[in-house]
């Protein structure tokens, strides 16, 4: 366990903003963490938990501890006669575990390639990609409350899965510390290739050839030809969330925009934010060192030492401008500190 005062984020967020935080504490074994938990006075500021740092924008100086996950491991526990269950540490990347599970030819997350982040992470923001989503291949995960150091399992109803959400983002449920997710994969794959440019990208690359290699392959080149590489140009992904609005709503809209892109969603109908920026201008749009990539309206980049509150302002523009001209109320997808 390795413990750093004033520590400096600037290499542990992918928006590669400037800011420290008072205390960085190393989480190599959980015992360490129950360690620190023993010690009543330890947590009686505040507490922040970082993974990859991929999902998050700083801007401030952070007061307390910021525990960062570096938890490792991958190993079978189980396995039927169709479902492999395999409990990840919760530090491991979650993009090579995508690519152990494919080594293992284990399917069910070869379309969630390339995303960033720990999988410690993934249920937490309940990440998808090119019609999957973390919840269709969870089984459970194990959580340490940093308060008690009680351990809860917790199943997949109990996470309460939601579009890019879960328990975890509630106040009380900040507390746990997960420390391993079990996902629950597939022998035999049940391909999705309907979404994106999936399809047209294995028929281009691979002759068409469909296996979970492919798939997985097709979406790193997808994802590496829209989105920025956050170790060249500082950004979080996806900075905001596809609104789902009513279908009477989404009808009204469509009077006045033929050719909106939608999808059906519970609750009523998607439309994805990248076209409600666009359409708004600002896709492109560059002030300074900040601004919205050319190519990925939903990413918002910090060219070269761009603060926090800039490209938090600049979000906040965004969303009022697709307010004002939608009546749709964009919500961020990063956590912001």
């Amino acid at each position: 366990m390795n413990t750093t005062k004033n520590k400096s984020l600037r290499s542990y967020n992918t928006f590669h903003i400037e800011q420290s935080v008072e205390t960085f504490i190393e989480i190599n074994h959980e015992n360490e963490l129950l360690k620190l938990i023993k010690d009543k006075n330890t947590f009686s500021k505040p507490i922040y938990i970082l993974g990859g740092g991929s999902n998050i924008l700083l801007t401030k100086n952070l007061e307390g501890i910021l525990l960062h996950n570096r938890l490792k491991g991958i190993e079978i526990i189980n396995e039927e006669d169709e479902h492999v269950f395999v409990k990840f540490h919760s530090g491991e990347i979650w993009h090579e575990c995508v690519l152990w599970s494919i080594k293992h030819h284990l399917a069910g997350i070869e379309n969630l390639s390339l995303i960033p982040g720990t999988i410690g992470a993934a249920p937490i923001q309940n990440i998808g990609a090119y019609g999957v989503e973390l919840k269709d291949v969870f089984h459970q995960l194990e959580a340490i409350h940093l308060q008690s150091g009680n351990r809860k399992i917790f199943n997949r109803i109990e996470c309460q899965f939601a579009y890019r959400n879960s328990l975890f983002k509630t106040t009380e449920y900040k507390n746990y510390f997960i420390t391993h997710v079990v996902l629950k994969l597939n022998k035999t794959p049940k391909y999705k290739i309907d979404y994106g440019d999936i399809r047209k990208t294995i028929d281009e690359d691979f002759q068409g050839e469909i296996n979970i290699q492919n798939i997985a392959q097709a979406v790193i080149n997808i994802r590496k030809s829209k989105l920025p590489d956050p170790a060249e140009i500082g950004n979080a992904g996806s900075f905001f969330k596809n609104p789902v609005i009513t279908e009477a709503h989404f009808l009204q809209l469509q009077n006045n925009y033929s050719s909106i892109p939608h999808y059906p969603a519970d609750n009523g109908v998607k439309v994805p934010a990248a076209w409600l920026i666009e359409q708004c201008g600002w896709k492109g749009y560059r002030k300074n060192n900040f601004g919205v990539h050319p190519k990925q309206a939903l990413v918002l980049v910090n060219y070269d030492n761009a603060s926090g509150d800039e490209i938090w302002n600049l979000s906040q523009q965004i969303i009022e401008s697709v307010s004002q001209r939608f009546n749709i109320q964009l919500e961020r997808e990063v956590n912001v500190w």
